[in-house]
């Protein structure tokens, strides 16, 4: 399998429910998020284009970048830990790429020590 990652980041503010700590107060990340895809066969060469793939990533990181992420829809519901965070990037960018194209994980990085990885499943 021939495999490509692209890196972006988004910077949000957040805080946890059902966690006794200082993440429970509202507060803030500038998240690094890495993007693994794959395929057996190459297209023209290429698992895809960078350039694309960055695109395809960046339109789910936008809806993340500068927001309060408790007030998304999504995160009403679903704690926005990193891990969840993790998988709601995944599943958005998942339904954006070529068929051709296997979103292998999803990494977020909350601090240069801590990140989560999703592989989906």
């Amino acid at each position: 399998m021939y495999k490509i990652c692209v890196k972006g980041n988004f910077s949000a503010a957040h805080f946890l429910r059902n966690y006794k700590g200082k993440c429970e107060k509202i507060h803030g990340h500038n998240w690094v998020v890495e993007v693994l895809v794959g395929s057996a066969k190459l297209r023209e060469e290429m698992v895809m284009d960078f350039k694309d793939l960055k695109k395809t990533m960046g339109k789910t990181v936008s809806l993340l970048d500068h927001n309060f992420l408790n007030r998304i829809k999504y995160f009403k519901k679903v704690n926005p830990t990193s891990e969840n965070i993790a998988k709601f990037i995944f599943t958005n960018i998942k339904k954006l790429l070529p068929k051709s194209v296997e979103l292998l994980e999803v990494t977020v990085e909350e601090t240069p020590s801590s990140k989560a990885v999703y592989t989906g499943g």
